[in-house]
């Protein structure tokens, strides 16, 4: 790497919180993740011209998962970059890049089993109608240990840390560490106040990757992520704040593994709680928000739990009654 390369958060505004993307000032300019479909125009372009640059030069697009409101507009900053622009994803969330419809299944496959919610399905196609720009093809697939050239010596490295998806990833500018990882590190959670992960234990594995390998000196977080005390981080955080929000990280997620495990192991019950199965898990951690608030984190995450507790409930049949 010949030279340091400056990092500018580019904001746009959405709901109850705000959507947060990343324009890399390198030769080959490059923008991590894109908001939804009307980020781009209002939120990237004005904040490029504030400090002297055009989107028409972006010739990056880097996806951090493929999760609606960081892909949402992927299609329509493509188009403003001429489609000259390479599109990045990992292979296992692309699916989510490439159609609308893989966003109503994650939901139907995950949280929308425990929301009881006979409209679910239709709210969420309206949504990714509504914030997804388009459907579109990715320029090149990751797993994982690419470096991508961003020109004049300027390299990204690209690390597997999934949990939060499947196909979560962080990019790191080599030689700086800087760091850019989506939702993949949720401290406490966003605006719904619970960290959300689809696999519980590849998350606890991506965050103590984090903090022993990848070792960020600069960390870019997806939205303003809380601490357990409800204090809200910056998008952007040093060296020391970086290592205790991963490690807050592992702590909340030690805890919440605990409640869920102690509620499994009990038997999920249905009751009059809008908790429900989870309602012991949800008494436990403290829990008084509205779980059906999309993206209601709770119920992705005590479903990634779920599945790995019956996972290992059947191994553990096989081994003691092999066929």
């Amino acid at each position: 790497m010949t030279h340091a390369v400056d990092v500018h958060p580019l904001f746009s505004p959405w709901g109850r919180f705000g959507l947060y993307s990343f324009f890399v000032d390198a030769p080959e300019p490059a923008i991590v993740d894109t908001g939804i479909a009307t980020s781009p125009k209002e939120g990237m372009v004005p904040a490029l011209e504030a400090i002297g640059r055009r989107v028409e030069d972006v010739r990056w697009i880097l996806l951090t998962h493929g999760h609606i409101d960081h892909v949402g507009g992927a299609h329509a900053l493509w188009e403003l970059t001429g489609r000259r622009a390479r599109v990045v994803i990992h292979e296992a969330d692309a699916p989510m890049l490439r159609s609308r419809r893989a966003h109503v299944r994650e939901y139907l496959d995950g949280r929308g089993r425990y929301l009881a919610d006979p409209e679910g399905a239709a709210k969420v196609t309206g949504a990714a109608n509504a914030v997804i720009s388009g459907e579109m093809e990715p320029t090149l697939l990751v797993r994982g240990g690419e470096t991508l050239s961003l020109g004049g010596g300027v390299t990204v490295s690209v690390h597997a840390i999934p949990g939060h998806t499947p196909g979560s990833v962080a990019y790191v500018v080599d030689g700086q560490r800087s760091v850019f990882v989506g939702d993949a590190v949720q401290i406490h959670g966003a605006a719904n106040h619970f960290p959300g992960y689809t696999d519980p234990v590849a998350y606890r594995a991506s965050l103590k990757r984090l903090r022993d390998e990848i070792r960020p000196r600069r960390l870019y977080l997806g939205h303003p992520y809380r601490r357990a005390d409800g204090t809200p981080y910056g998008v952007e955080l040093d060296e020391a704040q970086a290592e205790e929000a991963v490690t807050q990280s592992l702590d909340i997620e030690a805890h919440v593994a605990s409640a869920a495990r102690g509620c499994l192991e009990a038997g999920p019950r249905e009751t009059e709680s809008p908790y429900s199965p989870f309602a012991h898990a949800a008494e436990e951690l403290g829990c008084t928000g509205d779980p059906a608030l999309e993206p209601s984190p709770f119920f992705t995450t005590m479903a990634g739990y779920r599945t790995h507790f019956e996972q290992h409930v059947q191994t553990q049949e096989h081994r003691s009654h092999p066929s």
